[in-house]
C-alpha cells in the first residue's frame, strides 16, 4: 500500500511541477506569434474614407487603383497625403464605383 501510495504521489508531484513550465512556454510562443503578426502589418497604412465611414488599407493594391485613378481622369499624380478633403473624398467615391473587388 505504501508503494502505491508514493508511486501516485510522484506521479502527482511530477504533473504540479511541470504544469508551469508548459504554461510558460505556450505564452511565450503566443507571443512570438502575435509579434510576429505586429511586425507583418507595422507599414501598413489605414485610411478613413469620411464619405463611406470606412477605413481602407493603403497597400500595393490601393496604391495601383490611386494611380490608375490619376490616369484615367487625366490628372497629373499628388502623394495622397498632400491631396484636400474634397480631391480625397472624389477619389474615395471613385474608388467605390470601381469595384470593392480591388478594395
Amino acid at each position: 500500500m505504501k508503494a502505491g501510495y508514493r508511486y501516485i504521489s510522484f506521479l502527482f508531484l511530477t504533473a504540479a511541477l511541470s504544469a508551469p513550465a508548459t504554461v510558460v512556454t505556450r505564452a511565450a510562443s503566443q507571443d512570438e506569434h502575435r509579434d510576429e503578426h505586429r511586425d507583418e502589418h507595422r507599414d501598413q497604412k489605414r485610411v478613413y474614407d469620411r464619405t463611406h465611414k470606412d477605413y481602407h488599407n493603403w497597400d500595393s493594391n490601393e496604391d495601383r487603383s490611386y494611380h490608375q485613378y490619376f490616369t484615367e481622369n487625366h490628372r497629373e499624380y499628388r502623394d495622397y497625403s498632400k491631396l484636400g478633403r474634397r480631391d480625397q473624398d472624389n477619389y474615395w467615391k471613385w474608388r467605390h464605383e470601381h469595384g470593392e473587388d480591388n478594395h
